[in-house]
């Protein structure tokens, strides 16, 4: 990922590191957490992810935090696309659902058909992902330290769904 970050972004500082436990040593005027932390699976996860931008943020800075979902908002839902390019393409199918309403994860299965010249292979690939209700979100990031509120926010993909996005100012 590094690899090709670094290639689209020539531009930018690449830093390997967890965003649980990675320390910089540096403070920012804001953090943007999107959608990596899907990833966190359980409340000490998100916990030690809010302390995490906590000490990166100056006093009066900020973190924006996107989540995929909250609990409230949750939807299952089936996506499917893909594209064709000179000798080949991709189709995928996303199938993202809650098979236990009563943890904190969802899961998304994705089928990808890859069509390299005259050859089809099919890829599949799950990710498990955390679910939090929004009142979590909220006391997490305020027990990290920050003043919190919550805000909606619209994609700007024709399909997206509205979802709702943590703000967080760290107190001076």
């Amino acid at each position: 990922m590094l690899a090709v970050s670094r290639a689209l972004n020539p531009e930018c500082e690449h830093i390997r590191g967890d965003m649980r436990d990675v320390r910089l040593g540096r403070l920012f005027d804001a953090v943007f957490i999107h959608d990596a932390i899907a990833y966190m699976r359980t409340e000490k996860e998100l916990s030690s992810t809010m302390e995490t931008a906590f000490l990166h943020c100056r006093p009066g800075g900020g973190a924006l935090v996107c989540p995929d979902y909250t609990r409230e908002a949750f939807r299952p839902a089936t996506k499917h696309g893909g594209h064709d390019a000179a000798g080949h393409g991709l189709r995928y199918l996303e199938w993202t659902r809650d098979p236990d309403p009563w943890d904190n994860t969802y899961v998304s299965d994705m089928v990808y058909l890859l069509h390299e010249e005259d050859r089809v292979r099919c890829v599949y690939d799950r990710h498990v992902c955390g679910l939090f209700s929004r009142q979590n979100w909220l006391r997490l990031m305020t027990g990290g330290g920050f003043r919190t509120r919550a805000a909606p926010f619209q994609h700007s993909q024709p399909e997206a769904e509205m979802a709702e996005v943590f703000l967080g100012v760290r107190q001076r």
